[in-house]
């Protein structure tokens, strides 16, 4: 009987010893996403549904008029400004990150072609940029694309740009500037995708005299599926909320969303409508983390692919 009484206590304890130690472990994680993360996410909820004050300050009462002003309704009646921004986001976000995937695809294909010892020094050189500050690669774009430059040159001598006005600042420059920032976030997931090929599938397929397009559509493609996804997310998700890229590149010629919720804190200071912007950046989010997890599992062959 002693015996009996004594396994339960012994395994009871043991639950005690391993929940702590979960605790121990998760909580410092936990407590750093609730400071950083759910914490500023519930003060803009707050302050997007109140009213403007003075200096731009929420205050009292609550109301939907920061909503209203983000849809483009002002004392003034209906404006499209910010609908055309959100579109442009959208549209920019989309542009940028077809292009990285079309260069991404042959560059991380590429790189596992190679002789094992050289892979690691061509995937540092595709990430080292990186490490330079943002704002400094936006700043070597600029110089690159700006007026008198060989690059502007040579689209000015094939008539894309009238002359003597350059390639920047234009939504050209913003596009390239996105595709260059975010390659690297694009060309990991695909390498990692790549090393996991199976070749005897794309041989097989060239063996049934299938074509390249064919070969790579219904061998490689299924296979680097997860890569893509995961590098389209990673893409995606911060190039449709950048700030800095539109703002030096673009000259005020690109605008998107992530400039008019900065403008709204700092030049325009209107809080509620910034935070409005900020929560409608967090649904587009949200949204398409659930369309990619849909097209992965659809494309999948019904198995749901992870994001």
């Amino acid at each position: 009987m002693s015996y009996s009484g004594a396994v339960p206590t012994a395994r009871s304890r043991a639950m005690v010893r391993e929940t702590r130690h979960l605790l121990f472990t998760v909580a410092p994680g936990a407590f750093w996403i609730f400071i950083f993360l759910v914490l500023p996410s519930a003060y803009l909820m707050g302050v997007a549904f109140m009213t403007n004050g003075p200096y731009g300050l929420p205050q009292m009462p609550l109301s939907l008029d920061a909503f209203e002003r983000l849809a483009g309704v002002g004392f003034l009646g209906w404006s499209p400004g910010n609908l055309y921004t959100l579109l442009r986001s959208l549209w920019q976000t989309l542009v940028s990150t077809v292009l990285v995937v079309i260069v991404a695809y042959p560059v991380a294909y590429y790189i596992t072609t190679c002789r094992e010892k050289w892979r690691p020094v061509l995937l540092l050189l595709v990430v080292v940029p990186s490490w330079t500050n943002q704002v400094i690669r936006a700043f070597g774009w600029m110089n690159l694309l700006a007026p008198e430059t060989p690059l502007s040159s040579l689209a000015e001598s094939i008539g894309l740009v009238a002359p003597n006005m350059g390639l920047y600042p234009s939504n050209f420059a913003v596009t390239l500037g996105l595709v260059y920032n975010f390659l690297p976030f694009m060309v990991l997931p695909l390498y990692a995708a790549f090393e996991k090929l199976d070749t005897a599938q794309v041989q097989a397929a060239q063996d049934l005299y299938a074509s390249p397009v064919r070969a790579f559509w219904h061998a490689v493609f299924p296979q680097t599926l997860p890569g893509l996804l995961a590098g389209t997310v990673l893409v995606a998700i911060p190039a449709f909320g950048m700030y800095v890229i539109p703002e030096l590149l673009g000259g005020g010629k690109g605008m998107m969303l992530g400039n008019l919720v900065a403008n709204q804190f700092a030049g325009s200071s209107n809080w509620p409508l910034g935070a409005a912007g900020a929560i409608l950046m967090l649904i587009a989010t949200f949204i398409g983390l659930f369309a990619m997890r849909r097209i992965g599992k659809r494309l999948g062959g019904g198995e749901e692919v992870v994001i």
